[in-house]
Parts: C-alpha cells; structure tokens; sequence
C-alpha cells in the first residue's frame, strides 16, 4: 500500500477544527453548542457586496486576471489611502483569501530550509503554511502575564542565524487580541534592515482596534518599502469569510513577479467575489462604527464573566476579536474535546480551540484556550455561564 508524503505526516490538524466531529455529535444529541472557537462573525455582510453579485449580469463567468481584476485593484488603492498607504494596483495581488497570500509570501521569499520568526502564539495555520513551503519556524514566545507583549529588537536579534530570511508578525493578533503600536514596529524595521530580512505582516485585523488606540501599518514605514509583504482579507473586515477574497501587497517589484508566477498557476481569484468585494470598499464608516462598538461590548462581556471564574486569567485584548486565556486545567486538547463529548448546561455547551495548536513551542498552550468573541451578547452570556459550570465539574481542574 502506498503511503503519505512526509508534508502529509507533518501537516498538523486545525486547533480550531478538529473538534467539529465532537461538536456535531453533540448537536445530533439534542446540545446546543455555543461556538467560541471560530473567529466567524456574525456580523451582516453589507449590502453592497450582495447588490454587486446580484447584477453583475454576466453571461460567462470568466476567470479573471490572475493578478485580479484591475478594477478592483485599482479601488483597494483608494481604500489604502484612506488609511494613509499609498500604492499602485500593480502592487496589489489579488489571492484567494489572506491565507493564500501568506503561501505566495511563503513561496516567493523563502527556500525550504529557511527560517522564519515568528511571536508565538500565533495563527495556527502559519504552521501549516511553513510546512508546504519547507520553512522552518523559529518561535519567539509571549507570555499571557504581560498580555502578550512584542518582545524587545534585542530577543528577536538573539534567534537570528544565517538561515533567518524573514520575520512574521500578526497584527492585530490572532489568537490573542494584541496591538502592535507603531514604536515596537520601528524597534523591528532596524532589526530587518540590518540582517536584510524580509518583514511579512498579516493586518486583515487592521479596523477591529479598541480603546481610542490606532492601527500603524507596516507599508508606513518608507524604509522598509523592498522588504515589506503585507497580507489582507475582506473575510473579517466585511464579515465575508466565504468570499475567500485576500491581498498580497509589495512595493518589491521582483517579489511581487515571483508571486505572479505562483497566481498563474493556480489561474485567477473567484470572480463574482471580487466583484462584491470591490461593491464593499464603498461602505460607509458608519458601518464599521457600529460593528467596532458591537466588539468592544462582547470583549467587555466576556472579560468581565471570565475574570469573575476562580482560576481563570483573561487579560484584555485591544484589537481583532480574540482573547487567548488561561484556565484552571492541565491540558485544553482533553478539556475542550471533553466539554463537547461529556458535558452540558442545561442543554446547551460550549466549543473552544486548545491554544497547544497556537504554538510551536512543543508543551505550551496546555492550559490556555482561544474564544472567539463573535456571537451575540445573550449567546456570550450563556457560553461563559456554560464554560464556568463545566470548569467546576471538569475532574481534571487545577486548584
């Protein structure tokens, strides 16, 4: 019989996915399941992108440009410049979701055998990413007692070897809600510019900031223009996850043909999605206001209920809609499949994401959980009522 390639062995199982078997068994059991480990809002997809689909009134759906088509391009321009980045469409790739973006990133900088830093913890699926790719990630841990803070230039410095190529940061972070302010990213520009490493920067977070603090993108800072790979996404920004419609952007005109290459070979981008997507880009702020002040009210809701559960360390999250916490067990993979297979609260559960899939660091996350803070308030309340009730049941709680 044959078998598997060694990247097949390698490629880890999604944190955030794999408990879906023990959720549905749950549901086929009458339990309603309160779904804290998926960052899917649910937030209404403005109308544009829907009026847009609905009279595009084509008659081939054609592909489109591989790069994407020029005139949604040429509009995510005037979208960055709203927010003080300035491009040319033909620094613009249009990908198939953020998380291709990263592949091309991937890809196109790196050889197999290189290394990539990243602050740990991070999006699980940026190991899955380096897996394809061949790359090696080098973590730099956070630490939930000083809220994940970015470490100092000084302690990334220490994990570079000739083999570094690149260093990736989330911002905001998923998993934890952290907000890179504009000094610790100039702290890290010196660092890239005098090793001669590339600076990827996923920022598909970049509207969700909370508490009067604002977002600096990593495009803002001029030196680093032929060292900079940005990934976006409409998925969150426009509550269109299903839409699969991301950027790769680089005003590094070689890496931007290396990645071209890789978009030809997989054709072009879904077409109708571009066409609502670049519809969205016309939303009003007003829009947004509200959706921001719907986020600080859950994030609100759920730090306060956690921080009230003996044992539980939540800290607070200044961006996306994610908080990473500690609870009083010693291993979340058994707790978070436990609390879907063997508990519930009056009927209903609660689906969490083991934070062990957030790190590369083998043995961290083993009492930590990602909560995705995108349900209504009333949900909210009852899955941290439910959570509680089952950390007090659970019989592998710490004291």
């Amino acid at each position: 019989m044959p078998i598997i390639s060694k990247r097949g062995e390698l490629m880890p199982p999604s944190p955030i996915r794999k408990l879906v078997a023990y959720a549905e068994a749950a549901k086929k059991r009458g339990i309603k399941v309160y779904h804290l480990n998926i960052g899917q809002p649910d937030i209404t997809t403005p109308e544009g992108f829907w009026n847009a689909v609905q009279n595009a009134h084509l008659k081939v759906l054609e592909y489109s440009h591989s790069a994407g088509n020029e005139s949604y391009r040429r509009k995510l321009t005037e979208y960055y410049a709203k927010h003080h980045i300035e491009l040319t469409h033909e620094q613009i790739l249009v990908t198939t979701g953020g998380s291709e973006a990263i592949r091309f990133a991937f890809m196109a900088c790196l050889n197999p055998g290189d290394e990539v830093i990243i602050p740990e913890p991070f999006y699980a699926n940026y190991n899955s990413f380096a897996i394809e790719a061949g790359v090696k990630i080098v973590p730099i841990t956070t630490y939930l007692e000083n809220d994940f803070a970015l470490p100092d230039a000084a302690t990334f410095a220490r994990l570079i070897t000739p083999k570094t190529k690149a260093i990736l940061i989330n911002n905001p972070s998923n998993p934890t809600g952290k907000l890179y302010s504009k000094q610790e990213l100039e702290a890290l520009q010196e660092l890239v510019i005098a090793h001669d490493l590339y600076l990827f920067a996923d920022e598909v977070y970049k509207e969700f900031c909370y508490d009067g603090k604002t977002f600096f993108s990593v495009l803002q800072l001029p030196a680093l223009s032929n060292h900079v790979v940005m990934v976006d996404s409409v998925s969150k920004r426009y509550s269109a996850c299903g839409a699969r419609i991301g950027a790769f952007i680089t005003r590094n005109k070689d890496v931007y043909a290396a990645a071209l290459k890789f978009a030809q070979a997989r054709l072009s981008p879904p077409t109708l999605e571009q066409i609502g997507s670049e519809a969205c880009i016309d939303t009003p702020d007003s829009y947004f206001e509200e959706v921001i002040g719907a986020y600080v009210s859950r994030r609100n809701l759920v730090v306060d209920a956690l921080r009230k559960i003996p044992g539980v360390k939540c800290p607070q999250a200044s961006g996306a809609f994610y908080l990473t916490v500690q609870l009083p067990i010693t291993d979340s993979d058994h707790f978070c499949q436990w609390i879907l297979e063997s508990f519930d609260y009056k009927g209903a559960t609660v689906m969490l994401a083991p934070a062990t899939g957030f790190y590369a660091t083998q043995g961290l996350g083993k009492k930590e959980v990602r909560i995705a803070y995108v349900l209504n308030e009333s949900d909210l309340h009852q899955a941290i009522e439910c959570l509680q009730a089952a950390l007090e049941k659970y019989p592998h709680k710490t004291n």
